[in-house]
């Protein structure tokens, strides 16, 4: 890289007196940036004032004392007699010597308010460049290790530096539980309204409402102290005006708590609605959306979760906890100016903050660490895996401290089991799996054919409308049906539930005598509210699912997992129920001859009801690993990993099998985000020339280093488009110089009017060294906002080793050569388009500012 030497001794010893005790140190007065750091931080190490960073050569005696070197790759500059205000001399050089006892010196580094304002930040809708925002949190790290010896005030900034990161996804895990524990508490609070109230304390839900109450059991939690609103209207509890009142009043409120949410997300935050998961997977691939983590997204989310989940329509509160914890993560690291003006560390808070996410939504901090490597995260350095590790334990401990379902668990469907399966049933265990990869991928297509339809046609400019339709259908559907009636994780968790001595559940209707409350439960045949439940649960399920297609999407927070898990357990719970009546009746057959000969119950119906419930949810999220630790986690149950570990594999490769892609991804390509998923292969034998941008017969846009005007520059950056220019040496030499970003030349452009004197549109824009005087107005220098390391390649590069660039160095952007003469550049867009075009896709789907 260039490093440019102006000498002006006496001034400098004037304007800056160096304290040193170095032998041999020059007495000059030298800053060292990092090249290329456009970055808030162009602040990486910065410049003394704004004269600095925008160099402007005021007269003869400059230019003849200035010599530029190749050093390194930094540009060191020796500020020369310019005009400067007085906050200047509030720098002290820093220094660290080097071999020969002469130095490096820093200028000050916490010059914010001297830099060019603006610089190193993205806009809306651009991609950043990890190299550069690394390589800078890298130049920023060794200055404050070097700066560590000279005082104690430095030795403690040191300190702090190095624990931020802890202490910051310390924060983020405490307010993360908190914010779960008011979600868990409001949701459960507002499920229960719609069936009734509590007279003596408004605010308890019916569990904590029958609390109180000695009656010994409760028919299906209803007690004399919880009043139904057929009950407030003077109605007895059972009978068809009771029926008719509590169905209206079922359907009144699914409406008002709908519309409610609809109306808060479409007026304050319409990042709000839907999942959230593919826009934090496109995120931490190093995109930037503007306010999708912000203050009032995060609020809104909150409660229009809470609305939409008591609605009663058919979706979960999981996904969203995801976006919710990044929400607090993307805010809490601003409280840290290491990760918030850092857009690639920023990241490693984000990735943790999904753990936590994960964490509190299932009580999983295993599970949650490993979905937010395995599905989510884009870059996940071992450091990540520390904190992110630390931060989904923090989440968990506050969680289970708030304690919001009252059953010491973090989730509502938590059950243990202690029976011990049979070999035989991985059979129907890799059926499940089979069937789970068949549902997901029929609810995958339909969704995004319904998804596509809502945003290509009328139908998407109505979103409120849409919400009330489907709430109104889902409430009228979904009441006379009890098993669709209910709260999804009630549902899941009465059919994860063994039967027992103390179940009332049709579905635990076998003609069974308990003699007492320790003997174990023997086999028995299925009495005929198991076979009406088994029907009801079949029609539940066909519900579900076409339910779930039409609500994954509305405009309000809507998660998957829990719908997803529901499908599955529903037909596992079948699938269950049908293996315990073959073992019952045909108890003589060799496959049950060993375990089932006792007499004992040795089929779980709850534990297929599990397996299924793995099956779907693996189906639809193409989750495996994290998928099996979230399940074993909720369930207690250690002993159950290879049955899910089987149905988990089973259920991806049915679903690779009849679609690509898991529902996250699906959505990340229908809605154009630029996401190169690592997982993919290129499998293409093009090479770089074919892809680059200006095709053969265009010309390409360029910078020259030393014989543009600024009206030239202007009119180039009023006429093209692009986010970056490479700067060549000339226009017929073509070789090249180094990159600059159309962001940083707007801001060096207007910083430089703003605040020099004689700059006009006729001064020369120099990328070069100092060049000999010339007559007219003083030359620009923006030698310090150009990239002179950018990455390039061939025009015979293999396309397969430019995309594995693009994805593991995280680059916007390449330049192609031919014999070192510039030929074209190859942007992140221009990869995205040209693997849409080779899968027979339409590139121009990809969005882009």
């Amino acid at each position: 890289m260039m490093l440019h030497l102006h000498t002006d001794m006496d001034f400098q010893m004037e304007r800056f007196p160096l304290k040193s005790s170095v032998p041999n140190m020059a007495a000059t007065y030298q800053s060292v940036y990092k090249k290329g750091t456009n970055s808030n931080n162009g602040r990486g190490i910065l410049t003394s004032n704004e004269d600095d960073m925008v160099d402007i050569t005021p007269g003869p005696h400059r230019a003849a004392e200035s010599t530029p070197t190749n050093h390194g790759t930094f540009q060191l500059y020796e500020h020369s007699g310019r005009n400067s205000n007085a906050s200047a001399t509030s720098y002290i050089a820093q220094y660290f010597s080097s071999s020969a006892g002469d130095a490096v010196i820093f200028s000050g580094m916490q010059g914010d308010a001297d830099d060019i304002p603006g610089i190193g930040q993205y806009d809306d809708f651009h991609t950043i460049d990890w190299q550069r925002d690394i390589a800078r949190d890298r130049m920023r790290h060794r200055y404050i290790v070097k700066k560590r010896q000279d005082s104690i005030w430095d030795l403690i900034k040191g300190a702090h530096d190095a624990w931020s990161g802890w202490v910051c996804v310390l924060l983020v895990g405490v307010c993360t539980g908190v914010v779960a524990g008011v979600i868990d508490i409001g949701a459960s609070w507002m499920t229960d309204l719609k069936f009734g109230i509590c007279p003596q304390a408004f605010w308890f839900n019916r569990e904590q409402c029958c609390w109180s109450n000695d009656e010994i059991t409760f028919d299906h939690g209803n007690c004399s102290e919880w009043m139904t609103w057929a009950q407030l209207f003077g109605e007895s509890r059972d009978g068809a005006g009771a029926y008719i009142i509590s169905y209206l009043f079922y359907i009144v409120w699914a409406l008002i708590f709908a519309a409610l949410s609809a109306s808060l997300v479409r007026m304050f935050a319409p990042y709000a609605c839907g999942s959230g998961i593919p826009e934090i997977k496109t995120i931490l691939s190093g995109f930037i959306i503007r306010g999708y983590l912000g203050k009032w997204t995060l609020i809104i989310k909150v409660v229009g979760l809470i609305l939409s989940v008591s609605s009663g329509l058919s979706l979960g509160k999981e996904g969203p906890m995801v976006h919710i914890a990044s929400c607090l993560g993307n805010i809490l690291s601003y409280l840290f100016p290491k990760y918030g003006r850092n857009e690639a560390k920023k990241r490693e808070i984000l990735s943790a903050a999904a753990a936590a996410g994960v964490s509190v939504a299932f009580g999983a901090p295993i599970g949650g660490v490993l979905f937010s490597l395995e599905e989510v995260s884009y870059y996940f350095p071992l450091k990540t895996l520390w904190r992110s590790f630390f931060c989904a334990l923090i989440a968990a401990f506050i969680l289970r401290s708030i304690n919001p379902f009252g059953n010491e668990h973090s989730v509502l469907f938590f059950v243990e089991y202690n029976k011990p399966w049979i070999f035989f049933e991985l059979i129907p265990f890799v059926g499940l799996g089979i069937i789970g990869g068949c549902i997901a991928t029929i609810f995958i297509k339909a969704n995004i054919y319904w998804c596509r339809y809502r945003k290509y046609s009328k139908l998407g400019q109505y979103p409120v409308t849409e919400v009330l339709v489907v709430t109104l259908v889902t409430a009228i559907i979904a009441y006379p049906n009890p098993y669709t009636r209910m709260n999804t994780s009630q549902l899941i968790y009465l059919l994860f539930n063994q039967c027992g001595i103390s179940n009332s559940d049709p579905l635990c209707d076998y003609n069974r005598n308990f003699t007492g409350v320790n003997t174990a439960i023997e086999k028995a045949a299925a009495g005929p509210g198991v076979y009406r439940a088994v029907w009801l649960l079949m029609l539940a399920l066909l519900l579900k699912l076409v339910m779930t297609v039409f609500t994954f999407g509305i405009k309000v927070p809507c998660g998957l997992f829990i719908p997803s898990l529901a499908l599955g357990a529903i037909a596992g719970r079948i699938v269950g129920i049908g293996v315990e009546q073959l073992a019952y009746n045909y108890p003589k057959i060799w496959l049950f001859s060993g375990e089932c000969s006792t007499g004992d119950d040795c089929i779980t119906p709850g534990l297929y009801a599990m397996v299924g419930a793995a099956a779907v949810l693996g189906g639809v999220t193409r989750m495996t690993v994290s998928l099996v630790v979230i399940m074993f986690e909720l369930t207690g149950g250690v002993r159950y990993i290879v049955p899910l570990m089987a149905a988990a594999m089973a259920s991806k490769w049915v679903g690779d099998a009849l679609g690509r892609q898991g529902i996250y991804d699906a959505h990340i390509a229908l809605n154009g985000y630029p996401f190169l998923d690592s997982k993919d292969e290129f499998q293409h034998t093009s090479l770089a020339a074919d892809v680059m941008q200006p095709k053969r017969n265009e010309t390409l846009a360029v910078i020259t280093q030393d014989s543009m005007t600024v009206d030239d520059v202007e009119n180039l950056l009023k006429e093209t488009e692009h986010n970056g220019y490479p700067v060549v040496v000339s226009k017929e030499s073509q070789y090249l110089v180094g990159f600059v970003l159309r962001r940083d030349l707007n801001l060096a452009i207007a910083n430089a009017r703003r605040t020099m004197e004689g700059v006009s549109g006729s001064s020369v824009v120099m990328f070069a060294g100092p060049q000999p005087p010339a007559p007219g107005a003083p030359p620009l220098h923006l030698n310090r906002i150009l990239d002179m390391a950018p990455i390039t390649v061939t025009d015979q590069t293999p396309m397969e080793t430019v995309v594995d660039m693009f994805r593991k160095l995280g680059l916007r952007q390449t330049l192609v050569t031919h014999n070192g003469r510039l030929l074209g550049v190859i942007t992140k867009k221009d990869v995205l388009r040209h693997v849409k075009q080779m899968d027979n896709e339409d590139p121009n789907s990809v969005l882009f500012n």
